[in-house]
């Protein structure tokens, strides 16, 4: 899987849990999670849920509060994919 397929399999993650006032056009690399995507905590953990079903890792506690942006959330995925 290519950098460009897990940023669009992220995305597609992404999109089930942002609000109605935001649009999947409004995610890139650097858009941070709580305070530009405007997705609460709670999603957050169900995006973390999901991103380790779709790629089949396991995201520990370190690695959910370094996600803070959909950038930082491709730098881990690439690490535990690369390390598995």
């Amino acid at each position: 899987m290519t950098k460009e397929e897990r940023y669009e399999k992220l995305k597609d993650i992404i999109k089930i849990y942002l609000p109605e006032d935001v649009n999947i056009t409004a995610v890139h690399q650097n858009s941070n999670f709580i305070t530009e995507l405007n997705i609460n905590s709670a999603s957050l953990v169900d995006i973390v849920l999901d991103v380790e079903d779709a790629f089949d890792i396991r995201l520990e506690n370190e690695d959910m509060d370094e996600m803070l942006t959909v950038k930082n959330a491709l730098d881990i995925i690439d690490t535990k994919l690369s390390a598995k």
